[in-house]
């Protein structure tokens, strides 16, 4: 069994198009990603699936792996679904969903994810999340949130705040949603023929498919943020580690 990271990305973005080619400090975003999640040390095999030549050329004068995918991929789940097929991945293999905007994420953050979920066979599928240390998240539609049960599977996933804290009782912890996931190729397969949700489209969430469709998600709680660059004044904001 194989641990397969996959990053998808896409030149097109309506805050910051051709983010994944940005330049921070000398690399593209995209070569970022890549080299972090090649830090891992349970990640076997890392690759990039694209629609873009740009994109392709990017990864290709590093030497990294990439897959072309279609245009027509809906989200980065069915591009990581469409170049799992084309590589003929294996059913048990365990693939890893790595955002294409996250240049500065940890290895330790995968490591832990991964860990996790090879220590629960049989489970469909692992997310990340990471205790809020600035207030200014909590209210932030930017920054999902994510509430758990007391056997660390997902109860809801929402833009807003949750738990809503009606006392104001002290010590309050809200978990921040690191959009990073890992499933069974079979399970990636099978959610994306799932029938797309309710939640879904009103959070605009595609994890709530899987919860409505009754099926769990692991969350494992890492120390280490990673965050997410959603227009150019974010680069600004984060130095690389």
């Amino acid at each position: 069994m194989k641990v397969i990271a996959i990053i998808p990305s896409r030149v097109e973005s309506k805050r910051f198009p051709g983010k994944a080619l940005a330049d921070i400090q000398g690399k593209t975003m995209i070569q970022r990603v890549y080299e972090q999640a090649q830090k891992s040390t349970l990640i076997d095999e890392v690759y990039v699936a694209t629609d873009s030549d740009a994109i392709r050329e990017a990864i290709e004068r590093i030497t990294g792996k990439v897959i072309m995918t279609s245009g027509k991929c809906s989200s980065g789940t069915d591009r990581i679904a469409e170049a799992a097929r084309a590589l003929a991945i294996e059913k048990d293999d365990i693939l890893v969903n790595i955002q294409g905007d996250q240049p500065f994420l940890r290895p330790e953050c995968l490591n832990d994810l991964v860990r996790n979920f090879l220590k629960a066979p049989g489970l469909s599928m692992g997310t990340l999340a990471y205790v809020i240390k600035n207030d200014e998240e909590i209210d932030n539609p930017n920054n999902v949130k994510v509430i758990f049960d007391n056997n660390s599977f997902a109860i809801y996933f929402s833009r807003a705040r949750i738990p809503f804290n009606r006392d104001m009782a002290p010590d309050v912890l809200y978990h921040k949603h690191i959009g990073i996931y890992v499933y069974s190729n079979s399970f990636l397969q099978e959610f994306t023929k799932l029938p797309f949700s309710s939640l879904e489209n009103i959070e605009k969430l595609e994890q709530l498919r899987v919860i409505e469709c009754g099926h769990k998600i692991q969350v494992t709680v890492t120390e280490y943020d990673s965050p997410s660059i959603d227009d150019p004044a974010d680069i600004i904001d984060i130095t690389p580690s």
